[in-house]
């Protein structure tokens, strides 16, 4: 059978169907659909009386208007009350559709439109998790079996290290450097890879302002990942709260849920985005693309868990992002992203005003963290930042993260992440000098 799908109504070559039988872990292909869940789409035949599901009758339910004032992102002196009440009301407050509201659904899906090209007809789908770490973990839940190999880029945000870790899995760490993910490393692993041992099936990246690095992707090396994908068959799982967070002097490069549109085919990308560093973080929404075969098993994980992703989140997220409009919602991002622009600048000039011989850095262009390298040791013994920095720069009234958090398998390293995203100018410096006292008696020590 092909692994292509070719339809006059598709304007891109798709990846067909049946081409993700083998990606799928032993769990994804043993999950059923709930045998009340899946029947759900059937309420909506018109003239159809539903004794389906075990619903509360929402004339019981005390609420019954929400109402919230909201910036105008044109005018940020401006506030506008947004209110839900009636049928809005009614569906925030009851059961919803497992992969989230239809309407937020639309209104993601044309947002991906806009923002990586991505039209309707291309074999992918969408949809809304409690955030997307919620999403990843099903998604991976969905492609891995325990003990299976995985790519993962390194230094990688450390909440996905769990999830590997509790599948047992082999983690193939691919480096990093300035320019983010170094696709020459990610080559070299793999025509070196074993002869007769399976190859990995996933990498996973971060590729805007990555937590912890900072780091940004270069183009070129986004294309050889993607082009490698095809030559040695895995699919990227492109984490990526930090898209709209984006503030370098150059333009933003293309996602590769965006730039997978220039190979063959289209099917190898699943995107994750988030709400958490643009809306709110405490609401818990984000929301995934990629190929429906993929969506459709994470949406059977969801239906056994949680049965769905807050409706009431959901339902306000709508009103606020229908409220906006597009052009509202990119003008609010831009705002974002300018205020972590200037956060990034007051840390590194507070960094070359402390830390100048100290300590070495390569200037984030998107996110809201710096990974720096401590200079504690000789060329030979670079030092290693834990002990430093968990006891040593606490008991000294500062608090940061050692980089072996964010190493796969917990090696020495003298970097140190900071995050810059609330902290004043003040608090910056003043934390700063502190870090100064410590790796300076550090370095007296040695």
């Amino acid at each position: 059978m092909s692994v292509y799908q070719n339809e006059e109504t598709v304007s891109v070559r798709q990846l067909a169907p049946d081409f993700y039988h083998s990606f799928l872990s032993k769990a994804a292909k043993e999950r059923k659909p709930s045998a009340i869940r899946g029947l759900y789409p059937l309420e909506s035949k018109p003239g159809v009386i539903s004794f389906l599901a075990g619903k509360p009758n929402d004339a019981m339910f005390p609420f019954k208007s929400l109402s919230f004032t909201a910036t105008c992102p044109s005018n940020p002196g401006e506030v506008s009350t947004v209110s839900l009440s009636g049928p809005e009301l009614a569906i925030g407050l009851q059961y919803g559709a497992t992969a989230g509201l239809p309407r937020l659904i639309d209104w993601f899906v044309g947002l991906q439109e806009r923002s990586h090209g991505r039209t309707r007809n291309e074999g992918w789908r969408l949809s809304v998790g409690t955030g997307s770490q919620d999403l990843i973990w099903k998604a991976i839940q969905a492609l891995v079996d325990d003990g299976d190999p995985v790519l993962i880029e390194a230094p990688v945000y450390a909440g996905v290290i769990p999830m590997f870790k509790a599948l047992h899995c082999e983690e193939h760490e691919v480096e990093t450097d300035a320019r983010g993910i170094c696709s020459s490393s990610l080559r070299s692993l793999l025509e070196n890879w074993p002869a007769g041992k399976p190859k990995p099936k996933i990498f996973y990246t971060v590729p805007y302002g990555c937590n912890p690095t900072g780091m940004t992707a270069a183009i070129e090396r986004r294309r050889e990942v993607l082009q490698l994908a095809r030559e040695h068959n895995f699919l990227i799982l492109e984490d990526d709260p930090y898209f709209y967070l984006y503030f370098g002097k150059s333009e933003r490069p293309p996602s590769y849920f965006k730039l997978e549109l220039e190979q063959p085919e289209v099917g190898r990308v699943m995107r994750f985005d988030s709400l958490s560093k643009i809306l709110s973080a405490g609401m818990r929404v984000g929301f995934a693309s990629g190929p429906k075969p993929i969506l459709d098993v994470m949406d059977l994980h969801t239906a056994t868990t949680n049965l769905q992703p807050s409706s009431l989140t959901q339902a306000i997220t709508l009103a606020l992002l229908e409220n906006w409009g597009y052009d509202g919602f990119y003008c609010h991002t831009r705002a974002v992203s300018e205020f972590y622009r200037e956060k990034r600048d007051v840390f590194e000039k507070a960094m070359r005003t402390h830390l100048d011989g100290l300590a070495e850095w390569s200037t984030p262009e998107a996110g809201m963290f710096f990974w720096f390298k401590l200079l504690l040791g000789s060329d030979a013994d670079e030092g290693d930042s834990k002990e430093l920095i968990e006891k040593k720069a606490y008991e000294g009234g500062v608090l940061a993260l050692p980089g072996a958090v964010f190493l796969p398998n917990g090696r020495k390293t003298a970097y140190v992440r900071a995050a810059f995203s609330l902290s004043t100018e003040e608090q910056v410096n003043e934390a700063l000098r502190r870090l100064r006292l410590v790796i300076l008696k550090e370095r007296e020590n040695r």
